[in-house]
């Protein structure tokens, strides 16, 4: 049988670091590694999406997504945001993975600088390559921000920025003044913004303010999965200037035609529907928070306190970074995210107080 041939640009991406740890560790595993809500999708949420099914709601949607959807997600931004967007500006995908995907396949030429953050979220390098693109990290300081003035050297003749904030694997909040210096930069020079805000909601002393404010060039990602604890339902938008949606909806006719309908029904639900939720889970992710960095604060970890997001990035040296995971301690190692931060690890603290101070205890009996 002759040898398979494959894509050079796919061959050169390695799977996932974060999903290799899904299912891993035994039965007495204490998984730390998933970035997904332990909650369950808010009953309301969930009996819109039955409705639609009853309602036979169950066809192709325009592609862009249910003209209701995208006018609530319109009022969103409005109401938590204070930006002002028309439906036409709103394309509704399959998760903020796809609307990820589709700006880069939309807007990256081949040999296009993609300028990340090193450490930063594992899709964004792998997209920009899969696009033909050059990715290419930018430092954080010592408090996990992101380098500003370092980050302006580097945007010169570069094609996009992605920003993300609140930041995974980091849990950092990056202020409004670094925010606006990062956009402004940019757009001068022909930089475009991708703010992926799909941990908003998710900040505890701080304030979340969204790129967008700051110029005009920049594409807002966002989410119902983290918010409304929806990854399954995969519901995500892209919200852009204008003339950037036709190109992208052109990727998302071929790739995916729609979003699932039903999953529009309910993201509609979640959007125009009771908030309440959305506080809960903020306020136990705050506990957990204080949780976690006291535990591993106490062992003698040195980290900044998380600000958003449900992570804490932490230095702890490779060794014993595999001596956790062969423990039951399943946490992401920091070469998933990057090449600057190899002996760091990323635990997500979006699990139950009961498994976060059985981690602790277990790490504890490591470096004792």
């Amino acid at each position: 049988m002759s040898e398979h041939r494959y894509a050079a640009r796919v061959r050169s991406v390695e799977m996932s670091g974060i999903r290799k740890l899904f299912d891993a560790g035994g039965p007495d595993a204490i998984n730390l590694g998933i970035g997904q809500p332990d909650f369950d999708t808010p009953d309301h949420i969930k009996e819109a999406a039955i409705a639609a099914i009853r309602a036979g709601k169950t066809g192709y949607t325009p592609n862009a997504g249910i003209p209701e959807l995208r006018e609530a997600i319109c009022a969103k931004f409005e109401r938590e945001n204070d930006l002002t967007f028309r439906p036409e500006q709103i394309l509704v995908t399959a998760g903020g993975s796809e609307a990820l995907h589709l700006v880069m396949e939309a807007l990256v030429d081949p040999g296009d600088r993609v300028l990340i953050t090193d450490p930063g979220f594992v899709s964004y390098a792998a997209l920009a390559t899969f696009a033909g693109g050059r990715p290419e990290g930018v430092p954080l300081d010592e408090t996990l921000h992101i380098d500003v003035e370092q980050a302006k050297e580097q945007m010169d003749g570069a094609r996009l920025f992605v920003l993300n904030t609140p930041a995974n694997p980091t849990g950092a909040v990056e202020s409004e003044e670094s925010i606006r210096a990062l956009v402004e930069y940019g757009n001068d020079r022909g930089v475009t913004i991708v703010s992926d805000e799909v941990y908003e909601h998710f900040v505890y002393e701080k304030a979340h303010v969204s790129a967008a404010h700051f110029g005009d060039d920049v594409i807002t990602v966002n989410a119902a999965s983290k918010t409304y604890a929806m990854t399954g339902w995969r519901v995500g938008y892209i919200a852009a200037p204008e003339d950037y949606i036709p190109e992208c909806l052109k990727v998302h006719q071929y790739a995916q035609a729609c979003a699932t309908s039903i999953s529009q029904y309910a993201a509609l639900a979640a959007y125009t529907g009771d908030q309440e939720p959305v506080k809960q889970m903020r306020e136990e992710y705050r506990v957990r928070r204080d949780l976690l960095y006291e535990g591993l604060s106490s062992l003698g970890f040195e980290f900044p306190r998380p600000e958003g997001a449900f992570y804490a990035f932490v230095p702890m040296g490779r060794n014993l970074i595999q001596k956790a995971i062969e423990d039951g301690v399943i946490i992401v190692p920091g070469e998933a995210f990057g090449s600057k931060a190899p002996d760091y690890a990323r635990f997500s603290y979006a699990t139950s107080r009961e498994n976060l101070s059985r981690a602790v205890g277990r790490l504890q009996a490591l470096v004792e």
